[in-house]
């Protein structure tokens, strides 16, 4: 029909437990509103390339759509790829308009993280000024929950599932010998902590985030306290972890492996804190380490995903369709807790360019005084969207 609307819908940066609820949500509105649908296969990189695909043909079937809500990763395959300004490349924008417009596209959403909210922004940006009437609109994920503007974003609840209960596992398994010994759980965010701070829902001895600076000898003389009490100590890492001087803990590992950066000058592998903790309370405590990365099935354990997670994504998805047929552009979708018990939450729209390449820290008041643990209030915060009651284990008095 040539009033047909036409929805654009890409998955860009690091993929998550939820995303797909997200894209599900996006094609679920879209359909409902008599839109045809289209996917960008890899991100903005990959449509620059010619690649799309008609979702409306493929997820007809609502059990098709239920499948993809809980299917781990992108479903449409991703991409890191900064969008140049206009100023210096406006021919990258005028060959993705050209697409747009080949496609009749009056909406775009992207589902993604800080580097994604960017590429709205620079796309409502450039259509505003050029005075086109189509839409563009953010749907957030990340399971580092660091963007600004959300209560929290869709992927955290999963990963921070995941995170706390591998850490009462791996708890179990360090504590089979009548030896002392340390183990340092390695967990993602980069420039925030608020993923590791799931650790602390395990009840670990010690939780290091980058929010608060690492003072290698106050974590060393913590440790030799908790030994001269006990068998087995557990350190919930953060990979961003940071010196009192700003330097990565990991840094030096990832430069000596050879580690490069990515399109957004993040380095492309960080991971290392874990292992030089290890390394570092072996030489001087002369005890047991064992360094434990969660690495990438923080983001892909879809089988202890959060239902809570999960329907927030869906509902998401959903409002940014809505919002951008009902005329907004160059928002991003967001959650607005109103309650925390009973917890509940709401969608509403914020400005995209009050979120593009800003990071939400963890509160510093809700880290302890000694930088090696969280508060009560950030449990609060946690325990609804990781929708997680640990099972019951058996103990040895």
């Amino acid at each position: 029909m040539a009033d047909e609307k036409c929805v654009l819908v890409g998955q860009s940066g690091g993929p998550t437990a939820a995303i797909n609820a997200s894209l599900a949500g996006v094609i679920s509105a879209g359909m409902d509103a008599g839109a045809r649908v289209v996917g960008m296969r890899y991100g903005i990189q990959g449509f620059l390339g010619g690649r799309s695909v008609e979702l409306s043909r493929s997820f007809g079937d609502p059990r098709d759509l239920e499948l993809l809500r809980n299917t781990p990763s992108s479903w449409l395959g991703s991409c890191r790829y900064k969008l140049p300004d206009p100023a210096d490349d406006e021919a990258t924008y005028q060959r993705l308009f050209d697409r747009f417009r080949e496609l009749g596209a009056d909406a775009v959403l992207y589902i993604g993280g800080n580097d994604s909210m960017d590429t709205i922004a620079k796309l409502g940006a450039y259509g505003r000024e050029y005075g086109s009437d189509i839409r563009f609109i953010g749907v957030p994920k990340t399971i580092d929950n660091d963007l600004v503007q959300t209560d929290h974003t869709p992927g955290y609840g999963s990963a921070a599932r995941f995170v706390a209960t591998a850490m009462r596992e791996i708890a179990c398994d360090a504590n089979v010998y009548d030896l002392k010994s340390v183990t340092f759980v390695e967990i993602m965010g980069r420039d925030a902590g608020w993923l590791a701070a799931a650790s602390a829902l395990a009840n670990p001895d010690i939780v290091l985030l980058p929010e608060a600076p690492l003072d290698e000898a106050a974590l060393l003389a913590r440790i030799s306290e908790l030994l001269a009490q006990k068998n087995t100590v557990m350190v919930g890492v953060s990979e961003g972890v940071r010196t009192p001087d700003g330097r990565l803990v990991c840094e030096a590992a990832a430069i000596a492996e050879g580690v490069g950066v990515d399109e957004f000058g993040h380095l492309a592998t960080l991971s290392g804190a874990a292992r030089y903790l290890a390394a570092l309370a072996k030489e001087r405590l002369h005890c047991k380490t064992r360094a434990v990365e969660l690495s990438t099935l923080q983001r892909c354990a879809s089988y202890v995903a959060s239902e809570v997670d999960l329907d927030e994504a869906f509902e998401l998805g959903r409002a940014g369709v809505r919002a951008a047929l009902a005329g907004e552009t160059t928002k991003m979708c967001a959650l607005e807790r109103v309650s925390d018990d009973p917890y509940e939450v709401r969608t509403r729209l914020v400005d995209v360019l009050s979120v593009a390449n800003q990071v939400k820290h963890v509160p510093r008041t809700w880290i302890t005084e000694d930088g090696m643990g969280v508060t009560d209030e950030l449990l609060a915060y946690m325990r609804p969207l990781v929708d997680w009651i640990p099972i019951e284990l058996a103990s040895l008095d």
